[in-house]
């Protein structure tokens, strides 16, 4: 028996039934999902040029361009403290006594410049192609021949507890609330980004401050590194030399002062 919308109705010829081809659903798909790339590509761009609009640039590149901002930045606080500290001097009304307790915790907080005999502790990643330098050692990983966030830290501590009276990390004085960080192979410090070669300048007594080096065991670990894979490691007597003071802020975001 035939099916009644196969029969003719009319007239001498059959009746074709209208039936949607594989192909043509596939090409009404392939439209509607470039309409919608269209629309999705137009909505991000917002009549920039994707390809070369500056807000799209390689997070390095944004990384360092923040880092130039807050170096100028630093560099205005400093200009603005000096003007406001040579406005305080002319008459502040303080006495004498005032004065020097002033000048004795701006010396303990690393807000003014120090000058004494220093140190410099030079530390650098392996050169390029390290092997393994001394029998017995396994063939090195690229772990092995970067500076770590640990080695920055060893050097700072011992200087400090060979009694520095002030640091310097690359050109920034280090305070209390300096925080050493590192992230891939790039020194972030105090909101700056540094590349290796790192300097570390300290005054103090410099034969104090040699032997806290050499006393360290975070150092004499990374001496071995030194010694087997190439690492850099250089301590230099720089003479008499001034370490600026601390220019950046001194606000408190993730702690608050003893009353």
């Amino acid at each position: 028996m035939s099916n009644s919308a196969d029969s003719p109705a009319t007239g001498d010829g059959p009746v074709r039934t209208r039936r949607f081809r594989p192909v043509r659903i596939l090409t009404v798909a392939v439209f509607a999902l470039a309409g919608l790339i269209f629309f999705t590509s137009f909505n991000t761009a917002k009549g920039t040029n994707i390809r070369t609009d500056t807000s799209l640039l390689k997070l390095s590149d944004l990384i360092q361009e923040r880092s130039r901002k807050n170096k100028e930045l630093d560099e205005s606080n400093a200009t603005l403290r000096d003007d406001v500290e040579s406005l305080a001097e002319r008459d502040d009304g303080s006495t004498k006594a005032q004065d020097e307790k002033l000048t004795g915790l701006e010396d303990s907080a690393g807000t003014r410049p120090v000058r004494g005999k220093a140190v410099t502790v030079t530390l650098n990643d392996a050169p390029p192609g390290a092997t393994a330098k001394l029998p017995g050692y396994p063939e090195p990983q690229p772990d092995y021949l970067v500076i770590h966030q640990q080695d920055l830290q060893a050097v700072v501590n011992a200087l400090w507890n060979g009694g520095a009276e002030g640091i310097k990390v690359m050109d920034q004085r280090l305070i209390s609330t300096s925080a050493v960080r590192c992230v891939g192979n790039t020194l972030i410090l105090q909101g700056r980004v540094y590349s290796p070669p790192y300097k570390i300048t300290a005054v103090g007594d410099p034969g104090k401050l040699q032997q806290a080096l050499a006393d360290s065991p975070a150092i004499q670990n990374y001496m071995v590194y030194v010694n087997v894979y190439g690492l850099g490691w250089k301590v230099t007597d720089d003479g008499t030399v001034t370490l600026p003071g601390y220019s950046g802020t001194v606000d408190l975001h993730y702690a608050k002062p003893v009353k």
